[in-house]
This record gives structure tokens, sequence and C-alpha cells, in this order.
């Protein structure tokens, strides 16, 4: 476009403020000439425009708070009349912009200053950018007058071509502030200008697009909550119709836990708790997820009972009787459920039911290897109480939440396992048990095992609090049985809480009795016999117990038992077998094939382990009982084997140094026991344990190495029915150790005659079955030298010993 004027002619103005109002270029406003600064103006300009050509001119100037703005606007008065509200008003048209200077004198009441118009011209063509600037600005601008409805005003816009008049047409948005339309006044640039105007109107319209969203959301947010509301009012009449045409009451309504909890025969705390949950209820909205949350734990709390219990039979001789037919043996667990059911009916009988708040739980651990009893005893044990029963099974349970429960702000919060337990038994004095308490683990969720000394502890788990209900609960009136294999995985603390019984596994007798009375019975169901059709004499099933299986409990040999009744309906089906069938001994092998444990002392002496010098039988205990072991000694050729001692067989520190003690004994009283130690030095030593794979570690063994080096280097067998335990020391006294039952059982098991074990442990034999000590010749000993005497048998007259050489 062409320019007006490269220079302007400097102009004296009268002044029109305008309060907090901002006219730009080519804008045409109405102002007010009640206001007596604009009548002024205006005839002041009126009479200065009387000896000059044209219509009269003013400077529009904004004040803001008292101070007038730097840059003005040459204004001409249009037209003078009245305004719609019928006011005197001017409309003035706005021309250009002008920088003010100095104030002047002239006529009326006026203030006049002198002033220089400002160049806003724009050489064309236009440069690229500027015009991209225009064609952005006339975009956002349509897009805004689109979305007011002004389409009459989008043509208009769209025919600006000059970059001041499109840069000054901003004066007209509504959005802009004072303080913006001043900055527009005062930027002389025109490319500037139109920069600001499109930044301020680009800000607008993502400001109005946010503005947008949220009102959208706000009104559907409302929306579907006045169509909740609505469903829900309409569900609710629905229900009330129902209730009339059943004939219900309204205030029999099954959510009415008010009038649940009142009719409910809780304790008093438990109920103070109940109902001021039920207030928060009530107030609580409907749309609440609080709701939810209390009303399942009001129902949690509902259903527990909190004064059910159970009457305990006092029959001490009936429940003896019962515990004796549900399972053989097992004498100490049984004296000690008699003794608490005498105890409890002499305090009900004397009055003594509570004491300081609790009574008269117990906390049993029954603790032995696998298959010997132990779950199944528990339900005899209530049995015989009359008591309900639940059982908890804790193996793998690593979350201390599993027995103290969840807060119940976490989502699908729950009780621990013994609320739940109580629950399930309906009554406040179950036995439970706490099934494979040595399993429990830990990690980063907390250690349930450290949360069970609360509920184990007879002092205290009469006010225990589960995390859930935050409710104190009774738990002193529960038989706890807590059953594990290992004692010593179970911590210190929690096995200090309870009273130790320990289950060592059964003698081949009791196997026979549990097998006739208990396991054939309900294997002959399962397998579809009936009693009269299959018959396992006595010495089949002692054969079975004693070569089939070889274990501390009785799950292998029901499973053979399982096999054979399998076998002989098989049989019978197939026309190959008639019934009614007696099972012998000598029927075994044809049905379910050879033997698998064949005692030492039944087989060729020849294909005996201790058919060679250097090989002894000791005794051990493992998870799954007593077992025996064997120990092997060899001695590496003095050409070719370096001199030491080499130990195999995966065994643990105390091992290895009970290794090194009967090394170091025989070297040092060699000459006394007459054995030829001088092979020791320059010579290697290697003692094995077979059965590699499986970890061994205990003290124990100490005089089982000491005899197997002293068989190998006097060249004298160690006899076959001969097993020994007991740890040494380096003067050779021979020291108590522990499981002398359990491995008195198992050399029992194992076709073992003669057992040697430490003169201390002799008190352990009181433990001991007295049909297994019968069996057995146990020899006390305080010395090394009386397990040799009695352990190697006496060298052949004349034969010189050969000694087992290591490859």
């Amino acid at each position: 476009m062409a320019a007006e004027s490269t220079a302007f002619t400097p102009l004296t103005l009268p002044v029109l403020p305008l309060d907090d109002e901002v006219v730009l270029p080519g804008m045409v406003v109405p102002l007010d000439l009640s206001d007596s600064d604009v009548r002024a103006a205006v005839e002041a300009a009126q009479a200065a425009a009387r000896s000059e050509p044209g219509k009269p001119r003013v400077l529009l100037v904004p004040r803001i708070d008292g101070t007038y703005a730097r840059t003005g606007v040459l204004g001409t008065v249009e037209q003078v009349g009245r305004l719609a509200d019928g006011d005197p008003g001017a409309l003035i048209r706005g021309r250009g912009r002008v920088r003010i200077g100095a104030g002047t004198t002239g006529p009326g009441a006026a203030l006049w200053v002198e002033g220089t118009r400002i160049d806003e011209s724009v050489p064309e063509p236009l440069p690229g950018q500027v015009a991209e600037l225009v064609k952005e600005y006339k975009a956002l601008a349509t897009a805004w007058l689109r979305k007011r409805g002004a389409w009459q005003v989008v043509d208009r816009v769209q025919a600006i071509d000059d970059v001041s008049a499109l840069a000054d047409n901003s004066g007209y948005s509504p959005f802009l502030t004072t303080e913006q339309k001043v900055e527009l006044l005062e930027t002389a640039d025109p490319v500037a200008r139109l920069k600001l105007a499109t930044k301020h109107l680009r800000d607008h319209l993502a400001e109005q697009d946010v503005a947008e969203t949220i009102a959208k959301d706000v009104q559907e947010g409302v929306d579907k909550q006045q169509r909740e509301f609505l469903l829900r009012r309409q569900l609710e009449a629905v229900r009330k119709e129902l209730r009339e045409l059943n004939g219900e009451q309204e205030g029999e309504e099954s959510d009415d836990y008010r009038a649940r909890v009142e009719a409910a025969d809780l304790p008093e705390k438990v109920r103070e708790a109940a109902l001021k949950e039920v207030d928060k209820l009530e107030r609580a909205s409907d749309q609440s997820p609080e709701g939810s949350w209390i009303r399942t734990w009001l129902d949690t709390v509902l259903e527990l009972p909190w004064n059910e219990r159970t009457e305990d039979a006092y029959d001490i001789q009936g429940a003896k009787a019962v515990l004796d037919a549900e399972h053989a043996g097992l004498e100490d667990v049984k004296e000690r459920i008699t003794e608490y059911l005498a105890v409890r009916k002499r305090r009900a009988d004397r009055g003594l039911g509570v004491v300081g708040g609790r009574r008269g739980g117990a906390v049993l651990a029954l603790v032995g290897p696998p298959g010997v009893g132990k779950t199944s005893l528990g339900e005899s044990v209530a049995h015989a109480m009359g008591r309900k029963f639940v059982r908890v099974a804790l193996g793998g349970v690593r979350d201390e939440a599993e027995i103290r429960g969840h807060r119940r702000t976490y989502v699908g919060a729950l009780p621990g396992r013994i609320v739940r337990a109580i629950k399930e038994a309906g009554s406040m004095n179950p036995v439970v048990l706490l099934d494979e308490i040595d399993k429990v683990g830990s990690d980063f969720r907390g250690d349930p095992a450290a949360a069970l000394l609360e509920v184990l502890d007879p002092a205290q788990n009469h006010t225990f609090r589960d995390h859930y209900l935050e409710v104190e609960l009774d738990l002193s009136d529960v038989v706890f049985l807590a059953t594990a294999n290992v004692l010593e995985a179970i911590p210190e603390a929690l096995l200090d809480r309870m009273e130790l019984v320990r289950l060592d596994g059964y003698t081949e007798d009791e196997k026979v009795v549990i097998a006739r009375d208990h396991l054939l019975p309900r294997q002959l169901e399962r397998a579809g016999l009936d009693r009269d059709e299959v018959t396992l004499d006595e010495s089949a099933l002692r054969k079975l117990a004693g070569e089939y299986t070889r274990e501390a409990g009785v799950r292998n040999l029901e499973r053979s038992v399982a096999r054979l009744l399998r076998k002989i309906a098989a049989q019978h089906e197939l026309g190959e077998r008639e019934l009614p069938f007696t099972v012998t001994d000598g029927d075994l092998r044809a049905l379910i094939g050879r033997p698998h444990h064949v005692p030492e002392s039944a087989q060729d002496p020849a294909e005996r382990r201790t058919s060679v010098p250097g090989v002894a039988t000791g005794l051990a205990v493992t998870g799954a009982g007593g077992d025996v072991l064997y120990v092997e000694a060899s001695l590496a050729d003095p050409e070719t084997g370096a001199a030491g001692l080499t130990l195999t067989g995966q065994l643990g520190d105390v091992m290895k140094e009970s290794a090194q003690i009967a090394l170091s004994f025989l070297r040092s009283h060699g000459a006394e026991l007459e054995l030829p130690v001088a092979d020791l030095k320059d010579r290697g030593v290697h003692i094995h344990f077979p059965a590699g794979a499986v970890p061994k570690d205990g003290p124990s063994a100490g005089i089982t190495m000491t005899t197997a080096l002293a068989s190998l280097l006097s060249g004298r067998l160690v006899r076959t029915d001969v097993a020994m335990t007991g740890e040494v020391s380096l003067t050779g006294r021979v020291l108590p150790i522990g499981g002398v039952k359990q491995k008195l059982l198992a050399a029992h098991r194992a076709g073992i005659t003669t057992v040697i074990i430490p003169k201390r442990n002799e008190p352990d034999l009181d433990d001991v079955p007295a049909e297994v000590l019968d069996k057995l010749d146990v020899h006390t000993v305080t010395d090394v030298r009386q397990v040799l005497e009695l352990a190697l048998a006496p060298a052949t007259s004349g034969a010189v010993p050969e000694v087992p050489v290591a490859a």
C-alpha cells in the first residue's frame, strides 16, 4: 500500500482522556458527552474546526489510574447527537497514532498538547514471513468469530489487507485487557503489533479450548450423577413396590445394619465400634466407595461367632478311647490331650473358667517326620473334645497380612486366616490346626512367623487384634495345634510360646496295627472291595512295612496296600483270580514285585557294604525321621596319591571337623590301639558318605568315622549288625548327641541288632518303645576304645590285612 506521507506536520490537539479504555486507529466509538472531560475536548475541537477546514479533531489518550499513556490516537468527531439511551454523545473515529509531546494552550476548557504522527507504513510487496503472519491472524480471527457466531464480521476481516489496520482491528476483541490494548497502542511497528495481536488471539483460543473441555467434562459428570440419582430413585421405588406386594414392612429391609447390630449378641466394645461404622454408613452417599467397605466390614463382624462356644466333652475315658481308636501309638500326644481335658474339667467344677480375662486354651507343636499322623491327629483331638475343627495351611505363606489381615484402606482387604478360621468354625473355642508352620517364609511383605507370636502366646491372645477388624478378639479358649517337620526351621521366639510334642515315627508293630485297623479298611473301600473279599495276613503287612517301605510314617505303606488291592481287583475283573483271597508274605513278590529295602543282615555276606575294611554303619536324623548312614574310608597309593584328608558326600562344616578330629585321634593314639598309623603320614585319606547329593552335617558321625578309619588301618571288618552314633573328642571321649529315639527306630527298621550310643544319652532310652528295645542290643559307651572293641570283628589269625587303596 502507499504511505500517506513520509513526514508529518506537528499537531496541536485537545486531549480526550479515556479512563480504563483504549481506542486503536480504525475503530469507531461512541462517547458519552455527559463526562466533563469528554465534553470539554469535543467542544474545544469544534471551536478550533471553525477556523480550519475538515472535521473537528481530538487526541484520544488512555488514562490508567490517573496516568496518561505516552501514545495517543488522532480521532475525528464524525457526529454529535444522542446515544441510544437518550444521553448526548459523539461518534469518534480513530485515524492514526500520535506521539504525545509538551502541553500547550488552546480554546476551551480542554487540555491541549503537541503531538507528532507516527509512520505506520509497510513496504510493498509484503515479505513472505509477514504474508504468512497475515494469513495466520486471519485464520485465528475467523475461527474465533465463527465460535461467537459473528459471521457478518468474518468477510470484513478477510478484506483487510493493510498490516497496521489488521493489527489494530484486534482492538475490538473483548478478551483483551486494558494493559494489552495499551501495549498494542504503544507498539509503533505494524509487523511487531500484528505478531502481538496474533499471540493474544492464539492464547485466548487455547484457553477457550481448555475451558470448553472442562465445561464438557463437568457437564457429563453432572449428567451422569443426575442419571444415576434418577435410576437409584427408580430402583428404590421398585423395591418398595415389591415389599408391598410381598407384605413386608418398611423396616424389614435386609441392609438395615443398625437393627442387625442392635439385635446381634456382640461384646460391648465390638458393639460400640459397629455402631460408629453404622453412623458413618448413614452419612455416606450412595456413590461413595467407603459405603461398600463399611458394609463388608459390618458383614464380617456380624458373621463372627462372638459368644458362640461348644461345650467340651469332659468324659476323660471316652476321649481317651476316641484317640486310641483313631490313632495307634503317639502316646505322648494322647497323654497331653488327656491331661488338658482333666485340668479343664477340674477348673470348670471349681468355677475357674475365666481368670484375668483369659481362658484355658492350649498351644501344642507337633514335630515329626512326614506321614506320622500330625495333621489327622488334630481332627481326632477335636473329635475327642467335642469341638469344631478347622485347618489353616501355612505352607508357603510369605505375607504378614495373611495372619493379621489387611488394612481396610486397601482395595479387596480381607481379615487374616486366624479370623477366617474362627468364622469358618462357627465357635470361639475350636481346635485350629496350623499346618506346616515350619514352611512359613518371609519377604518384603513382612514375616508371618512374627505375626504368629501374638496368636500363639497364651498371655496375649485374649486381646488379639486383626488389622482388618481393629477390635479385640479373644483367642484364649482356642486349642492351637501346630505341625512341623523340621524343628530347627521354627523361629526360636515362636517355638518358646508352644509346648513341644515330638512324634518320632512308628515301630514295625505299630505300622502293622495301623495298616490292619485304619489303612486297609480305607483302601478296600476305595478299591471297591468288601472286607470279606480280600484279607491281608499279618506276615504280609509286616513284610510290606519292613521290606517294601522304610519310612518313619505310613504314607508309602498305605500306597503299597492300595497298589496291592488295585492289582487284586484288576486280576479279578480279568478273570485271573477268584475272590475271596488271603494275601500272605509269599504272594507279595508276584503281585507288586520284589522288596526295595532288604536288611544288610539278610544279604549275601559278599554283597554287604561292610564286607570290606573301612566301611562303618552310622545313624542320623533327617527331615523324614531317622536313617542309616554308611561311612567309607580308603587310603591312596603312596606313589600316586597326595597326602592329606579328602572328604566327599556334600558335608557340612561340623561333619568335616569331626573327620579331622577322628584322624587326629588315630594319629596320636595309633600305637596304643595297635594300628599302623605310619600309613597315615605319607598316604592320602579319603572319607566318603554315599548319597552324595544329600547335604549332611552334624557331630554325631564322629565315632562312625573313627571306626571306619580304624577298620581301614587294622584290616578288621566292622560288624554288619552294628550301628553307632556319637560325637568324638580329641581325647577319645564319646559325647552325647540328639535324636536317639529316631535313630534307634531307624536301626530297628534297617535290621540292625546292636546299637552303640553315648553313655550320657542313656536317659533317652526311656522314650524308645519297649518292643524296639527288646529287639536291640544297646551299648552305652564313654570312650572310643570301647566302640572299637564292640564294632570291629576279630582279626583272622595269620591273615594279612588288605587295606583298600583309592584309585
